[in-house]
């Protein structure tokens, strides 16, 4: 079932909307179109994808009530630098929604560069176990720019979360965490089995989308999965 679903999964992301960043080279796998690419939805087959949403209470690296009408699930990494531009551009226009009650948004770090944003994965989760995901987010992708490899060390990380007034003992202690690292890994492989190897990807009301599209992309899909929640 696994094998089944990467593969309906590959296809679906690869063809689902232009605009992504593409895997590094290490993992094999080639990325989605770049972003302005020539696209046309309407031609692939969409499936509901809203068994992916989590909607999980107890999940800290969510924005927005976990009843809302409709839900974005991000698959990102913090070396992309669409996922960086995407946050910049995009992300402030669709908490618009989350602060109306109307939108949750979920983020699945892939970490399909490899150690350096697995580190950054565990390290976002480790701020969102003290509030601050949020700005801990924000500030691994400083104006819309992703951090160097050497920003994304272990001790540049707590250096971070000290400068964002964390407890940087207890970040060190979570970043080093069982429970922060098997989180980590789950959010990831549930991009894997989906074929989301080219970030960003998201399912937006239960269907696939693909790279850092126009803010306008977006809130019509929002706006269209708002009206048929309210039917």
């Amino acid at each position: 079932m696994a094998v089944i679903a990467v593969l309906i999964g590959a296809v679906l992301w690869m063809g689902g909307g232009g605009g992504g960043e593409q895997a590094s080279e290490s993992t094999g796998v080639e990325g989605a179109e770049q972003p302005g690419a020539e696209s046309n939805p309407s031609e692939v087959a969409q499936p509901d994808l809203s068994a992916e949403e989590g909607r999980d209470p107890d999940d800290l690296l969510a924005e927005g009530p976990v009843d809302a009408d409709v839900v974005l699930v991000m698959f990102t990494d913090y070396q992309c630098p669409f996922c960086a531009q995407w946050s910049h551009e995009t992300l402030p226009t669709m908490r618009e929604y989350v602060e109306r009650g109307e939108l949750r948004i979920e983020y699945r770090d892939v970490n399909v560069y490899g150690e350096d944003s697995e580190r950054a994965a565990r390290a976002a989760l480790s701020a969102a176990k003290q509030g601050e995901f949020k700005a801990y987010h924000e500030a691994l992708f400083p104006e819309g720019e992703i951090r160097s490899p050497q920003e994304l060390d272990e001790d540049s990380l707590v250096e971070l979360a000290g400068e964002l007034g964390l407890d940087t003992e207890q970040f060190r202690e979570d970043l080093h965490s069982e429970e922060v690292a098997a989180t980590v890994d789950a959010n990831a492989q549930q991009g894997i089995e989906l074929g989301a190897f080219s970030t960003p990807s998201f399912i937006v009301g239960g269907e696939p989308m693909v790279g850092a599209q126009p803010t306008a992309v977006f809130t019509d899909a929002v706006d269209k999965a708002l009206a048929e929640a309210e039917g």
